[in-house]
């Protein structure tokens, strides 16, 4: 090898060390204290910060909430004894909990009392209870996360019926709720009763679009929990009016063509026997209809499926004639679901989260421009139409 040849080889070699050398300002993820989620209360402090307040350990605050802190703790042999107050005996995470104004001072007081700082890379679900959130906007609320950059856009938000901190706990050993309630998110494809998932960017997206909104709705009880309907947050306020139950988000999915997977349950006449419908896809188009300034909607579904459940007995023979009086059976349900939604939003809340504004939006733009203002008003007087078709295309492996 000549003389030139070996030192560009010394060189090149020297540069290639200088570029694998790794990260100069990198911290190992066991000394950090990586949150997987958070919750928002309405304040109720802890014991301990009583006990620390009474020894003068407490700074300038108003007590507006409580953040619960969702920590994954390190793995290795110190685990059990760095379990703290807030783990019991086979869970594998932390909840921490503290009372303040700010949540960026809230996170950065773990700092006086954990070893490790917090790290919100891996952040999973925000759960905001609906009691905080009819005193104070999403908007204050979740202020701080949305401008930090060290949080994922992707992050899941919910609403809970009773506490964040029940949300965020479990009786289940092992299981770490944050990503509990992230996979069950996942089911939607097996279910209309689940809303599509509301990341961080997607509820960003919503409270600066002004309108009106909703988010999953998750209820706890005996340390388990479940999805079952929406919190309703008004456009104007970002804050918490109401809910919508299971039946009426069944209704919405049929509006909005989100119903592609689910149930149908009726009773046949004349016994009243249960009978079920399985969707297998849906069709919906919500058209806007203008006729000077009279604004109208009408609703068009069409849906595709299976008899996949008949408690006939003897069982009745899967004749046309038959299939044809359950297919508009089916239907009427469907539009008792739709009709009960609908009053919902047109009498009861007196908001659009159906998406009509949307339509109306695109295809008339100029009458959205004299509307918009006060759209939710409006549409709670406008007249609203809606045609429903379901076609059963088999009867599943039955015996006939």
């Amino acid at each position: 090898m000549s003389r030139f040849r070996r030192q560009l080889t010394i060189g090149l070699s020297t540069l290639l060390l200088m570029f694998t050398s790794g990260c100069w300002s990198s911290k190992e993820i066991e000394d950090l204290s990586v949150y997987v989620g958070v919750g928002l209360d309405v304040a109720e402090e802890s014991k301990f910060e009583k006990s620390i307040n009474e020894q003068g350990g407490h700074y300038p605050k108003n007590n507006n909430f409580t953040a619960t802190v969702q920590i994954v703790p390190r793995i290795g042999p110190k685990q059990d004894t760095q379990k703290g107050a807030g783990a019991s005996e086979g869970q594998s995470f932390l909840n921490e909990r503290l009372t303040g104004d700010s949540l960026f001072q809230i996170f950065r007081q773990f700092a006086l009392r954990r070893d490790r700082p917090l790290i919100g890379h891996h952040l999973k679900v925000i759960v905001v209870s609906h009691e905080l959130s009819k005193k104070y906007s999403l908007e204050q609320l979740l202020d701080f996360i949305l401008r930090d950059n060290d949080i994922r856009p992707s992050c899941l938000v919910l609403v809970s019926h009773g506490t964040a901190h029940e949300a965020l706990s479990s009786i289940e050993p092992g299981e770490v709720p944050a990503f509990y309630l992230k996979g069950v998110v996942g089911n939607s494809y097996r279910t209309n009763k689940i809303l599509p998932p509301v990341s961080l960017a997607k509820l960003d997206g919503k409270m600066q679009s002004g309108s009106s909104f909703l988010l999953q709705n998750v209820l706890t009880a005996e340390g388990e929990h479940k999805f079952s309907g929406a919190g309703i947050y008004k456009g104007e306020t970002k804050k918490w009016i109401g809910s919508l139950n299971q039946i009426d988000l069944e209704g919405l999915s049929w509006i909005t063509g989100k119903a592609q997977q689910g149930a149908v349950k009726s009773y046949a006449a004349p016994k009243g026997h249960t009978v079920t419908y399985e969707i297998k896809s849906t069709k919906s188009k919500i058209i806007p209809l203008v006729q000077g300034n009279n604004i109208s909607f009408h609703i068009k579904i069409d849906s595709e499926g299976q008899l996949m459940e008949d408690w006939s007995s003897p069982e009745i023979p899967s004749t046309d004639n038959y299939i044809r009086k359950l297919e508009v059976q089916f239907a009427d349900t469907v539009k008792e679901q739709i009709q009960q939604v609908m009053n919902k939003m047109q009498r009861t809340y007196r908001v659009d989260v159906g998406g009509f504004g949307d339509e109306l939006r695109i295809k008339y733009p100029k009458v959205w421009k004299k509307v918009k203002k006060d759209w939710d008003e409006t549409f709670s007087h406008v007249p609203v139409t809606y045609d429903v078709k379901l076609n059963i295309k088999d009867s599943g492996s039955s015996t006939d």
